[in-house]
């Protein structure tokens, strides 16, 4: 009984985007472990940009020094 936690910044992924995300982590399961569809659990959280860090920043200044460095 897989479960699978996707977290993603709080950007607009639309439902339609969201169920291809839980179809294709099913479908790998399925394809790469022999998991059953039926048993496999996927949870996408959506987490508000202000509560994302990389590199020590939080995300958008983290992406802002990333543009700006080219």
């Amino acid at each position: 009984m897989p479960f699978v936690n996707i977290r993603i910044t709080r950007e607009g992924a639309t439902a339609a985007r969201k169920a291809e995300l839980i179809a294709g982590v099913t479908d790998l399961l399925v394809r790469v472990l022999d998991k059953s569809p039926t048993t496999t659990f996927v949870v996408i959280d959506e987490v508000a940009m202000e509560d994302w860090g990389i590199g020590g920043l939080p995300v958008e200044a983290y992406r802002a020094r990333v543009r700006s460095d080219g």
